[in-house]
């Protein structure tokens, strides 16, 4: 018996990662996501690029969507199994019955940036010019569409009184405005500084600006987030807990990198043809990604009174805000990763 054990402590040691697989209780995970050229999503694809889920004795999928609405749809019709989505929709989720628990975070601000379309609007003065215009937005319901319905009532403007158009969060979004098509946009980088450096936006809100994002929203605004049903967190700890890991080292990967280092490491496509902007893009959005994965104390309160200001029925509705997320997962990572 000794002999037989000395060996199976030999082959743990040699296969780690396989015994950590076996700790799993599922080594399988489909993740859904809205939008992963983002620099709003930039830990995920950090996480995919450099194996660090894979370190974790996880076989990731990860699912694009034009949207956060959509990725949350995957999750909630049985297609995938987490979300890397913004903060916000585990709100509506909980007030729907479905509730969905943030575990560890990407993003430190939302990253939006709502600007109006120069050719189409070249007199614009304030809020209230957006009226009975189009604005574009990843996908309805998504993140950016929140946002820009905020900024909207922050003018005295409803919903109601201009239209959504979905327009991705990638080429096609920047077409849609270069033509014209679509009078404003609420989108995030590198869409964003690519527009706006070709002189096809005009800037109003800029949440990417940690002190900006705070202004906005009055205090910390959680963005980017893997989330998951209660259930889902409840049945896999230990699954949750290798997906927090690997994000919680991206996290930490891309605040020690330079631009240089993340273009090596990020798919040619997310570069939309101009490296350039994309340097632009990440200095721009990297004060705004999370640099442990850890949501802020206050950030679940902000992110409810932001969505109660646009709508009766959440701000009628009873949240149980810690209930909402989680910060058991990324602690844990945070003393398995300190340096990351």
């Amino acid at each position: 018996m000794q002999r037989r054990e000395l060996i199976a402590a030999g082959l743990a040691a040699a296969l780690p990662s396989l015994g950590l697989a076996q700790a799993l209780e599922k080594t399988k995970i489909t993740i859904s996501v809205g939008g992963k050229n983002l620099f709003y999503y930039l830990p995920l694809t950090i996480a995919e690029q450099l194996g660090y889920f894979k370190d974790e004795g996880l076989d990731v999928t990860i699912v694009d969507f034009a949207g956060g609405s959509k990725a949350l749809q995957a999750v909630v019709g049985g297609s995938a199994d987490v979300v890397s989505g913004a903060f916000e929709h585990t709100i509506s989720m909980q007030l729907k019955g479905q509730p969905m628990r943030a575990f560890v975070l990407q993003g430190a601000a939302p990253q939006i940036v709502l600007g109006v379309n120069p050719k189409t609007m070249p007199d614009y003065k304030e809020i209230a010019d957006l009226k009975g215009k189009k604005i574009g937005v990843t996908a309805p319901g998504s993140s950016t569409n929140i946002v820009a319905n905020f900024v909207l009532a922050k003018g005295g403007l409803k919903p109601t009184d201009v239209s959504f158009v979905g327009v991705g969060a990638g080429s096609g979004a920047v077409a849609a405005m270069r033509a014209g098509q679509i009078d404003a946009i609420s989108n995030l980088d590198p869409v964003a500084t690519l527009l706006a450096r070709s002189g096809d936006l005009k800037i109003i809100s800029d949440t990417r600006r940690l002190d900006e994002a705070e202004k906005v929203f009055g205090g910390p605004m959680p963005a980017a987030c893997l989330y998951a049903p209660q259930p889902f967190l409840d049945k896999n700890p230990h699954t949750a807990q290798a997906l927090a890991n690997a994000i919680v080292r991206a996290d930490k990967w891309i605040q020690q990198a330079g631009a240089g280092d993340v273009i090596k490491v990020v798919p040619e496509s997310y570069l939309l043809g101009d490296r350039a902007v994309y340097i632009d893009g990440f200095l721009a959005a990297k004060q705004a990604l999370s640099h442990d994965g850890l949501f802020p104390a206050k950030g679940a309160a902000t992110a409810y009174r932001a969505m109660a200001s646009i709508d009766k029925k959440i701000a009628a509705a009873k949240v149980d805000l810690d209930a909402l997320y989680t910060n058991a997962f990324a602690k844990k990572a945070n003393a398995k990763y300190p340096k990351g």
